[in-house]
């Protein structure tokens, strides 16, 4: 396997970022015992943190996750505040873009790329689901069309509206980085980007989730119905914020809360859905 970290200001010249944003990487190598120029689905990982931090707890334990399952894994550790919009969705849209460039040299298979996010990393990976045909993206950063096109999309409890009923105040807020343009804040309101550019996606929440309103996930998923782009879309009954992968590896001890066998399938889950959906 082969592990290594990359500067994606190093890659992107038009990418002024104030902080440093990087792109990780987790490659398993190809057998000439099973077909030596394999081409794997990658899955690139948005954590969580409120735009303020990037979640430790939903980066590498989620890469390795997908990793003994066939696919090329990724972690995108992008700006927070104080750095606000754009800046995310065009960190986003360079890791897409360089996984794509890339995609012979590290065995990924390019019209296969998921990016999977939790909680604000939720938001910026609906972000680029939404957003990627955005003409400043493109003219910034140099791309070729829909080189930062996600083709597929893994929510988890993810912030999603900016409505004031619904939404998480600290993730927009940060994100709006101290602007209050009404029109920002409707445009951060990813319910209503969804159109025919967005791709398939799997969405997971817990109904209680007293952080980030379970009604996050129904009204993208709601709105995804509408345009009939496939998706599927599991509510648990029972769950705190922050459940990452459900288990041991990403709760501390005496954290049994973050615990929860039964949101815990959702790993197996979206990676059988991931599985029907490239083969």
């Amino acid at each position: 396997m082969r592990h290594f970290v990359l500067n994606l200001k190093d890659e992107f010249t038009g990418l002024h970022a104030e902080q440093n944003p990087t792109l990780t990487c987790y490659l398993s190598d190809n057998s000439s015992e099973i077909e030596i120029d394999r081409r794997k689905p990658a899955v690139l990982v948005c954590p969580g943190g409120g735009y303020s931090m990037c979640s430790e707890r939903e980066a590498e334990p989620i890469a390795l996750d997908y990793l003994p399952h066939g696919f090329q894994t990724f972690i995108l550790r992008y700006s927070v505040a104080p750095v606000g919009y754009p800046q995310q969705l065009l960190e986003a849209s360079a890791a897409i873009a360089l996984i794509r460039r890339n995609a012979k040299e590290w065995s990924v298979n390019p019209d296969a790329i998921t990016v999977i996010g939790f909680s604000a990393g939720g938001h910026l990976a609906a972000s680029v689901g939404t957003l990627w045909q955005e003409p400043f993206i493109g003219e910034q950063l140099g791309l070729k069309k829909v080189e930062n096109k996600p083709n597929a999309l893994i929510l988890g409890y993810p912030v999603i509206t900016s409505d004031l009923e619904f939404t998480h105040g600290g993730s927009i807020a940060n994100l709006m980085a101290g602007r209050t343009d009404p029109a920002l804040r409707e445009k951060l309101s990813l319910e209503k980007a969804v159109g025919p550019q967005t791709p398939p996606t799997f969405l997971w929440h817990t109904a209680d989730d007293n952080c980030v309103p379970v009604e996050n996930s129904l009204l993208f998923a709601k709105s995804l119905s509408k345009y009939e782009i496939p998706y599927e879309l599991h509510i648990f009954p029972h769950g705190v914020h922050g459940l990452a992968n459900c288990n041991y590896t990403t709760a501390a001890p005496g954290a049994d809360y973050l615990r929860n066998p039964q949101c815990e399938t959702w790993v197996q889950l979206s990676i059988n859905w991931l599985k029907n959906l490239f083969t």
